[in-house]
């Protein structure tokens, strides 16, 4: 009797013998309804299909990996995926997408799959690496790939009524990397908040989101008339705080800073820092495990994408806004 092949289910289902790979493989990447037909076709047939050679291993990339908020996520990563009997390989792209990119393209072949943490591909370059590799995405929202997104929203709202209760009435988002989605999204957010609150919205920036990038983000904050702000990340939220240290301005008597992630450091830095704080170890393991159940060729759930909530941490980088504000 004739061995029966990929091919014959194809023709059985009525689909391209591509599809038939995709469903038996790539679960997540095609219509419930035809993988149905398919797995049909090859029960009737008695097809069983060659498991694909698993290599062990699966790539973390990472924007900067000196950033502290990116500790956890690595550490957790790495776990579930030990558990699940994978080694984890650990790449920064040193805020390029363009690296990024490039790094994909030359995994494809020698890895599993990847997690991509804070990705800074657009839309349709995702999409395209998602074709050839199988991906998870951590901070970063889209309808065909799994992944966990630290949803600022609650947190930043806690935020906004915060300063507001202070007295702030103009306070500025202090903006991180231009192609971030996350960046874009939290600085939609953040207006549609501020606005609805009655309180006016400047945006600063772009700046790069470190310590660096925070001392001319300061600088840019001081010619505005906010009286608060609300940054990107701890890094350039800490970054502004040195700045203005160095430049005799009192945090929080002239100004107010928040800072989102809650990293190692951000609660003893002078003065503390105010914070949105999400939980991102149990980011990066919701994570892990869904790429994982793409690599086993199981069902995910139907919604891609998991939100973590967030929350406001108050400390002493806030206070009541200043009697008189800058000219």
């Amino acid at each position: 009797m004739a061995k029966v092949t990929a091919r014959d289910v194809a023709l059985r289902a009525g689909v391209a013998t591509s599809t038939v790979s995709r469903a038996l493989n790539k679960p997540d990447r095609i219509n419930i309804h035809t993988r149905e037909r398919i797995l049909d076709a090859a029960r009737e047939l008695g097809y069983v299909a060659a498991r694909p050679t698993r290599r062990g291993l699966v790539a973390l990339l990472v924007p900067d990996v000196t950033n502290p908020f990116y500790f956890d996520i690595i550490r957790s990563t790495q776990e579930q995926l030990r558990a699940a009997g994978f080694l984890q390989l650990l790449v920064d792209t040193g805020e390029s997408g363009r690296t990024e990119s490039d790094t994909l393209a030359q995994l494809s072949g020698l890895v599993d799959g990847a997690i991509l943490s804070a990705t800074r591909l657009d839309s349709a370059a995702l999409v395209e690496a998602a074709g050839h590799l199988p991906l998870a995405v951590i901070n970063r929202q889209h309808d065909q790939i799994p992944g966990v997104l630290i949803d600022i929203r609650v947190g930043l709202r806690q935020a906004i009524d915060h300063l507001k209760a202070l007295g702030h009435e103009t306070v500025a988002f202090v903006s991180g990397p231009p192609d971030s989605w996350q960046n874009r999204w939290r600085w939609h957010e953040f207006e549609e908040q501020v606005q609805e609150q009655g309180m006016t919205a400047v945006l600063v920036g772009p700046h790069p989101p470190t310590r660096e990038g925070g001392a001319a983000a300061a600088d840019a904050l001081l010619v505005t008339r906010a009286t608060a702000c609300v940054a990107f990340n701890d890094l350039l939220a800490i970054g502004m705080l040195q700045r203005l240290s160095r430049r005799g301005v009192a945090v929080p008597g002239d100004l107010s800073i928040v800072g989102c992630d809650d990293i190692f450091g951000a609660d003893f830095c002078d003065p503390p820092l105010t914070t949105i704080a999400g939980d991102t170890e149990q980011a990066g393991r919701i994570a892990a495990s869904r790429l994982v159940t793409v690599l086993n060729a199981e069902q995910l759930p139907a919604t891609r994408t998991t939100l973590i909530p967030t929350h406001l941490l108050v400390r002493e980088s806030t206070g009541p806004a200043p009697r008189t504000a800058r000219a």
